[in-house]
Order: structure tokens, then sequence, then C-alpha cells
């Protein structure tokens, strides 16, 4: 994994907007649509389009937009085996029970309706057989690079605390048993990204967001509960060198009041044992930005890297290069500009067809992004 050794380098959280065509076809037809002949002629094209949209803003560490998932976590309906679909469960909607949504009901009421996403129920035997999807994604995002010279590329893959989550057991004796089989099945697509000769990125929102869907526990039973995912991530690693690996986590609510936020202090530690190269968190919306303080008090092991969001899904402002700048040069006087890449606090189209924040305006933060990070670089290494 690079670090910023002559200048600020610049990347963000994995999912990007799609383009309307490709995103009719995913509403409409799911991620299986994406493989019909046509569709699948229009799915590579779309996604060199995105790698040539990223590094023509100026993001030097790029990915495929996740456009061949329907959404970060819900991709691996069809690439898990041992489940059917949950005829039992309705509409799901965690906000309303949240520390959130009992703090400001009114709000999460209007603006975070329930999930009608289809769910499934584990009532076998765990085993991964997404393999031809996951080829075809790493086809063509190496296809995509034909022509385009990124600093490196990174492909996004679901952890196995979030699959817990969406996909309940009906099989395991325990939470515990479930959480390291879907570990040991997940492995095979973090090793299949690395050996097609990208990083693999660990998307984990609920390691910090578990907090707040669960009123009833306290900051001592979420590190407790953390401690077990973590182990059970680190299982799933076990066979990749920790530089192929970053780990992103952040908060799931995107525009809310978001006064429940697990805070960084109370979990760091525990992220810190994940055995990644690169640590991608929210740094920039005004709930978590005084959290780079965090840092002083804790020390970055040799070898790692920060990613603290820069810019924001949590707002439609887009963040003047000024700032973006001041926001580097914080982390980087603190844990050395070699270990700062300058990224984003959340992905944008984390569910295809995100409407929260518009794609012109994601385009204007990234721009923004790789313009602070130039101011930045001129600051730290005295040169354009």
């Amino acid at each position: 994994m690079k670090h910023s050794t002559h200048r600020i380098l610049t990347t963000h959280a994995g999912s990007l907007p799609r383009p309307p065509d490709l995103l009719d076809l995913v509403q409409s037809g799911g991620a299986k649509a994406l493989d019909q002949a046509g569709n699948a002629v229009r799915l590579r094209r779309a996604v060199a389009e995105i790698v040539r949209k990223q590094t023509e803003l100026g993001i030097d560490v790029i990915d495929d937009g996740e456009y061949g998932k329907p959404s970060f976590v819900s991709y691996i309906n069809e690439r898990l085996g041992g489940y059917e679909v949950d005829t039992r469960a309705g509409p799901r909607n965690q906000w309303m029970t949240s520390r959130e949504g009992l703090s400001f009901p009114e709000f999460y009421a209007q603006t975070h309706p329930a999930s009608t996403h289809t769910h499934m129920v584990c009532t076998g035997p765990i085993t991964y057989k997404g393999h031809g999807q996951l080829k075809r994604d790493i086809d063509n995002l190496k296809a995509a690079l034909n022509g385009v010279k990124p600093e490196e590329v990174f492909m996004p893959a679901i952890s196995p605390s979030n699959i817990e989550d969406w996909q309940k057991n009906a099989y395991y004796k325990s939470q515990e048993e479930y959480v390291f089989a879907i570990a040991d099945a997940m492995r095979e697509e973090y090793e299949g990204i690395v050996a097609a000769g990208f990083v693999v990125q660990i998307d984990d929102p609920r390691l910090v967001t578990y907090y707040i869907i669960h009123p009833e526990t306290s900051i001592a039973d979420c590190r407790k509960w953390a401690e077990v995912r973590v182990e059970a991530l680190n299982h799933a690693l076990r066979n990749i060198a920790p530089d192929k690996i970053r780990f992103h986590t952040c908060y799931g609510i995107n525009m809310g009041p978001r006064v429940h936020d697990m805070e960084l202090k109370d979990i760091v530690d525990i992220i810190l044992k994940i055995r990644a190269g690169a640590y991608s968190f929210e740094a920039a919306n005004p709930r978590h930005e005084h959290e780079w303080k965090v840092w002083k008090d804790v020390k970055l092991p040799g070898g790692k890297i920060l990613i603290p969001g820069v810019i924001s899904h949590s707002t439609i402002l887009v963040e003047h290069p000024e700032l973006v700048a001041e926001r580097i040069v914080r982390y980087a006087g603190i844990v050395g500009r070699e270990n700062v890449i300058a990224g984003s606090d959340c992905g944008f189209a984390t569910f295809a067809g995100s409407k929260e924040v518009h794609p012109s305006i994601v385009w204007a933060k990234f721009k923004a992004l790789s313009d602070g990070a130039r101011i930045a670089s001129k600051e730290l290494w005295g040169r354009n």
C-alpha cells in the first residue's frame, strides 16, 4: 500500500453514484440483471467511465464505484450459500428504535422510511458461491484501467459483522459461531481481490453503529461485542498481508442529528487491532471533526496509514479546498505526512439510487478534495 511519500495522496470510501441507465437496470432487475449479456456490456463501459472520472478529478487511489453491486451490503445475497429468503421478515426500520430515533422520532419517521430490501436467513452451512460475480467485477475493473495510471486500486468488500446483521441466523448455535462461519466464507472474496492485484477494503459500519442501533447497551457492552467481531475479521484476513488491506468504518446515518454516534476515543484501540495497513474513518462532518485530537493520545502503529475523511457525505455543502487542506495538515502534524491519505467520510451511493447527495455535488466535492490535497502538499513539502 502506497504512502504519501512525495505529496498527499487522495482516495474515497468506495461507492459512487451510478449513471441513470445503469441505476435503472439495478432497480428494476436487481443484481442478477447486471449479468445479462447486453447489460453486462453496459456495466463494463460504466466502470470504465467512473475510473476515468476519478482520475480526471485528481483521485489517486480509485475503485470501480461498486457499480456491480446493488448496495455495499445487499450484494452478498447472491454470493453466499446456506441462506434462503426470509419470508417472515417485513420492512425493517432500525433507525426508529435506535438511540437517534428515540431522540428524534418525528425526524426519522419523515426521513428514514423502512427498508424493503430482500433479507435472507441462514438455514445451513455457509459457503461462498460468488466467484462468478467477483470475477466479473475484477475483470471489469482491470479492463477499465487500460490507459489509466492511478497510484493504486482498491475494491471494497463487506465485513462479517455487517452480514451477521443483514442476514439473520437460524442455523448456528451461537452468534459467535455464526460470525466466524461468515468470516470463513468471506475469506474467499477478500483473498480473491488481493490475488487480482488490488487492495481489499473491508467495509464495516456496524463496528461503530452497533451502539446507536442498540440503545439497551453500554459502551462496555459494545466494546465486548466489537472485540469478537474484530477477532472474526482478523480470522478471515489471516492469509493476507496487512499492507494489502484497508479498513473502513462509518456511522451509517448520513443526514441526521447524529448526537448518539459512538465516539472515536471509545473504540479506536479496538479498531487498531484489525490487521490492516490503513484505517478509513469519518473526520469531516461536524459531529466528528474535533476527533483529530484523539490521535495525539493514541499511537499509530509503525507502517500504518490513516485515511481521515476530509470531505463528507453528511452535507451537500462543498468543502472549501483551504478547509480540506487544514484538515489534512492537522493529521499530518500528528502521525506524519507520509502516513496520511486524504479520503471521504463514507460512500456517496451506498445503496443504488441514494439521492441525498446529487452526483454533480459529489464530483465537486472530489475536486475540492484533490485541490485541498495539493494545497496541503505544498505546505507540507514546501513545493507545488
